[in-house]
C-alpha cells in the first residue's frame, strides 16, 4: 500500500484499503485485527464496523501498515522531551540564576557543574537535578520515551475508504471552485502521482491548474500541459511557482523584504537581515536551461489571445516579465521559424502598443464618471465584485448596486456570498479590517474613511441591500438547479463550520483537518499546548518558542521562555538549540478554570522563530484536550500523548516568523481554529486587537449549515432530522472535504 495515499485518507477520517489488498472475508476477529484495534485506540483513533472488518480480511502487512501510518502522522516516534522534568512544578529559576551564571562563565569562575555544553552552573542557582539539558544555554542532554499514552476521553472514529472515495476525493480536489489550502494542495500532489488524471473534470482555480502543468511536465507531457494555459500570465505564475515554491505571484522584492525582516534579531551583533536579502536576492536569480526556453517559447506561441490583450494581461507584472524574457532567451526564439506570433507579442509588448484596462477604469474613476466607470467593470464581472464595496461609496449605493445587478448572473458564486458575508463587517465604522497582503503578514487597518461619515441607520441599510442582492442571486441559482430530491438532512454542526471561502491555509493538518475557523468544544478544564521541531536536521542552534497570549478586559498578560508561570499558565523551559536528528519538544498548561475566575476573554496560541529567519519547516504545533487529567512525566517531562490531541498543524514552508493557531475563548470554552501570521522575535509583537479582528471577521462568514438551508428553501425541500430518511443527507463526514463543499457554489 502506498503511504501517501493512506495519509490523505487519514486527513479525511478514513483508511484507504484498496480492493485489490482483500484476501477472503472473516467473520471472527483475529488476533492482529484486535492488537491494531488496541494500537489505535492508544493513539486516539477507532474503527467504524465496516472498516474494521475490511482490515480483519486483508493482509497482515496492511495492517501493520496501518498503525506505522498512524503512528507517523501523530509523531509517537518523534523526541517529546522537554527541557524540564516534571515542569507542572516550578523549578524556582530567576533571572538572577541566568544574570549570576552569566558572569560566572565570562569571569572563568570553576566552582560549580561543568555541562556537556561547556557551560559552568555556579552552585545554589538552578536546581540541576530537575532538568534534561543546560538551564543556561537550553541544550537538551537527555532524552525520555512516551509514557502516559491512552489517556484521551474522546476517539478520532476512521472509516473505510475504498478506490472509488479515492478517485472522487481526487475530482473534488480538482474541480474544487475555491483555491486549496496547504493540505488540499500536498494531497493533490500526492494523487496527481499516483493516479490518471481524469479527462472528464474541468480544472476550475488557477492555483490547481499549476499543480496540473507541473505533474503533466514532470512526466515529460509538456505539449499536454499547453492546453491548461489560457493566458501569458498562466506560464508566469508557473515559472514563478517552479522556482518560489509558491502558487500566487509574490513579487521578488516582497519575498526579499519578507526574508530580510526575518532575519533582522534583538541582539545587533546577531542580526543578519542585510545578507539575508543578499542570499535571498541571489536565490531569485533567473537561469533556464535551453530545453525549458524552448518549452516556454512554444507554450507563449501556442496562446490563441490575441498580442494586444495578452500584453494588456502582462502589464501589471510588466517587472517580472521583463526579466522573463530575458532569462529564457525568447527574443532569440522569436526570430526562428513558426514562433511568428511570439514575435508578434514581443513586438506590442515592448513598443506598448496595447491600452490598459485598469488604467481606464481608474482615469473614468477619479473623473467621477460613473457611466464609463461602470461600462468598463461589466466587461470583466470578476473584478466588479471585488471593487464593488469601494465603488459604493464613490459613486452611491442604488447607482453601483442597479449596475452590478446586471452582470451579477456572471459573477462566481463564491465571490456573491463573500460580498454577503463581509458586508456587515465592512460596513460597520466601529470595526477595523484585517487583511493579508500577498507574501505578508496580517494587519489591522482602519475602516474605510468613507465609512466614517454615514449614519447608523445608512450603514445598516447598505449592508441590507448588499445581503438581498446576493442572496437573491444565490436562491435564484439553487432554484435553476433541477433535482429529484423532496427531503434534506442536515446536521447540526454544519451550522457553527464556516464555509471555505477566502482562506488559504499555510499549514498542513496531517490528523482529520478543519475548516478555518471551525470551533472545538473542550472536554476537560485544561489546555496543554504543544509544539515539536527539528526532526532530521542536524544538531545546531535553532530556537522555537511556543507562547500564549492572555487578554483580559483591561490588560494583557503572556506565558513564553522568558515568562514560564503565570496566572493560568506553565511553560515547560526554553530550548535553543536542537539535538542530533531527534527534534525537540516544548509545551504550555492552560488551566480554563482559573484563567475564567480571574475573568481572562481570550487566550492566543502563538509560535516564533526566535532565530534568524522563518519558522522551521516541519515543526508541528498543536493542543491536547481530555476530560481526564493529563500526566507529565516526573522522570522526564514528557507531556505528549496522541489520543489526548485535538488538533495539530505541520509547517511546510513560507516566510511567516510568527503564527497564531489557535484561539481560546475562556468563557464559552471552546478553541477556534485560526491561522494568522505576525511579524517579530516574541509574542509580544502580536497585536491582541488583529486577533479579535481576525474572529469578528470569522464570524461574520456564512457557515455551511446557513447555507444548507438557502438551498433548501430555494428547492422546496423538507429539512428532515433522521439521515436515513433524507434524500441528500449532508453530515460532518461529508463536510470534512471542503473541497466537495465547494460544489455548493453553483456557477
Amino acid at each position: 500500500m502506498k503511504k501517501e495515499l493512506l495519509k490523505i485518507s487519514i486527513r479525511n477520517q478514513a483508511i484507504y484499503v484498496s480492493t485489490a489488498y482483500k484476501i477472503k472475508e472473516v467473520e471472527t476477529l483475529n488476533e492482529l485485527t484486535l492488537a491494531t484495534v488496541a494500537n489505535a485506540r492508544k493513539l486516539g483513533y477507532s474503527f467504524s464496523e465496516k472498516l474494521l472488518r475490511t482490515l480483519n480480511s486483508v493482509h497482515p502487512s496492511i495492517q501493520l501498515e496501518v498503525i506505522e501510518t498512524l503512528k507517523e502522522v501523530m509523531g509517537y516516534e518523534k523526541n517529546w522531551t522537554p527541557l524540564v522534568k516534571g515542569w507542572n512544578v516550578p523549578t524556582g529559576e530567576s533571572v538572577f540564576d541566568h544574570i549570576v551564571t552569566f558572569f560566572a562563565n565570562k569571569l572563568g569562575i570553576e566552582k560549580g557543574t561543568k555541562m556537556p555544553c561547556g557551560h559552568l552552573i555556579p552552585d545554589h542557582t538552578f536546581p540541576l537535578e530537575r532538568y534534561n539539558g543546560c538551564p543556561f544555554c537550553g541544550t537538551p542532554f537527555e532524552f525520555g520515551q512516551l509514557e502516559n499514552i491512552g489517556q484521551g476521553s474522546k476517539l478520532k472514529v476512521l472509516t473505510l475508504w475504498t478506490d472509488e472515495d479515492l478517485k472522487q476525493y481526487f475530482s473534488d480536489l480538482l474541480s474544487s471552485k475555491t483555491a486549496l489550502d496547504a493540505t488540499q494542495v500536498e494531497s493533490l500532489k500526492t494523487c496527481l502521482t499516483y493516479l490518471n488524471l481524469p479527462t472528464d473534470v474541468e480544472v476550475k482555480m488557477k492555483e490547481t491548474v499549476m499543480l496540473v502543468i507541473d505533474s503533466l511536465v514532470e512526466k515529460e507531457q509538456a505539449e499536454k500541459a499547453s492546453s491548461f494555459f489560457k493566458t501569458p500570465n498562466d506560464i508566469l505564475r508557473y515559472l514563478w511557482y517552479k522556482h518560489t515554491g509558491f502558487l500566487q505571484i509574490v513579487e521578488p522584492k516582497t519575498i526579499m523584504r519578507r526574508k530580510a525582516a526575518n532575519s533582522r534579531h534583538f541582539y545587533h551583533p546577531s542580526d543578519s537581515s542585510k545578507e539575508a536579502k543578499t542570499f535571498s536576492t541571489n536565490d531569485l536569480k533567473l537561469k533556464y536551461t535551453r530545453t525549458e526556453c524552448r518549452r516556454v517559447a512554444q507554450w507563449l506561441n501556442a496562446l490563441t489571445l490575441d498580442a494586444e490583450k495578452a500584453c494588456e494581461l502582462m502589464h501589471p507584472k510588466r517587472g517580472m516579465w521583463i526579466r522573463m524574457i530575458r532569462a529564457l532567451r525568447l527574443a532569440e526564439y522569436s526570430k526562428k521559424k513558426g514562433f511568428e506570433k511570439l514575435a508578434k507579442l514581443l513586438d506590442v509588448f515592448y513598443k506598448q502598443e496595447y491600452t490598459v484596462w485598469q488604467g481606464r477604469v481608474n482615469h473614468f474613476r477619479l473623473k467621477y464618471d460613473a457611466d464609463q466607470t461602470f461600462a468598463l467593470l461589466k466587461q470583466r464581472p470578476g473584478l466588479f465584485a471585488r471593487s464593488l464595496f469601494s465603488n459604493m461609496l464613490w459613486f452611491g449605493t442604488d447607482n453601483t448596486l442597479a449596475h452590478f445587478n446586471e452582470i451579477v448572473d456572471e459573477v462566481p458564486a463564491r465571490l456573491v456570498l463573500s460580498l454577503n458575508m463581509y458586508a456587515p463587517y465592512y460596513f460597520d465604522k466601529t470595526v477595523g479590517r484585517t487583511v493579508n497582503p500577498l507574501g505578508g503578514t496580517t494587519k489591522r487597518i482602519a475602516a474605510n474613511k468613507y465609512v466614517q461619515h454615514l449614519d447608523e441607520d445608512t450603514l445598516k441599510g447598505i449592508q441590507q441591500k448588499v445581503e438581498d442582492l446576493c442572496v437573491n442571486m444565490i436562491v435564484k441559482r439553487f432554484k435553476n438547479t433541477e433535482t429529484e430530491s423532496k427531503t434534506i438532512f442536515i446536521a447540526e454542526n454544519l451550522f457553527n463550520i464556516p464555509l471555505p471561502i477566502g482562506d488559504r491555509s499555510e499549514t498542513v493538518q496531517d490528523i482529520p483537518s478543519a475548516l478555518m475557523g471551525t470551533r472545538f468544544p473542550l472536554e476537560g478544564s485544561s489546555v496543554r499546548l504543544f509544539m515539536q521541531w527539528g526532526k532530521g536536521l542536524p544538531a545546531q542552534h535553532l530556537d522555537m518558542d511556543l507562547s500564549c497570549k492572555v487578554a483580559y478586559e483591561d490588560k494583557v498578560d503572556f506565558c513564553s521562555y522568558s515568562k514560564l508561570i503565570t496566572v493560568g499558565c506553565k511553560h515547560s523551559g526554553d530550548i535553543i538549540n536542537i539535538p542530533e536528528k531527534i527534534g525537540t519538544a516544548e509545551y504550555i498548561n492552560i488551566n480554563v478554570d482559573t484563567l475564567a475566575k480571574k475573568g481572562a476573554k481570550y487566550v492566543s496560541f502563538t509560535c516564533n522563530a526566535y532565530s534568524n529567519g522563518s519558522i522551521s519547516p516541519n515543526l508541528v504545533v498543536g493542543w491536547m484536550d481530555s476530560k481526564y487529567p493529563m500526566k507529565v512525566s516526573k522522570r522526564t517531562g514528557v507531556a505528549y500523548d496522541p489520543s489526548c490531541v485535538q488538533h495539530q498543524v505541520r509547517v511546510t514552508q513560507g516566510l511567516a516568523k510568527g503564527l497564531v493557531f489557535g484561539v481560546l475563548d475562556v468563557a464559552k470554552r471552546e478553541i477556534v481554529w485560526l491561522e494568522m501570521s505576525f511579524g517579530g522575535q516574541v509574542v509580544g509583537n502580536l497585536d491582541a486587537k488583529c486577533v479579535e479582528t481576525l474572529l469578528a471577521k470569522l464570524d461574520s462568514k456564512l457557515t455551511i449549515g446557513n447555507l444548507l438551508a438557502l438551498k433548501a428553501e430555494a428547492q422546496g425541500l423538507a429539512i428532515v432530522k433522521d439521515e436515513a430518511k433524507a434524500d441528500e443527507a449532508y453530515n460532518m463526514k461529508w463536510a470534512a472535504n471542503t473541497a466537495a463543499v465547494t460544489q455548493l457554489l453553483i456557477d
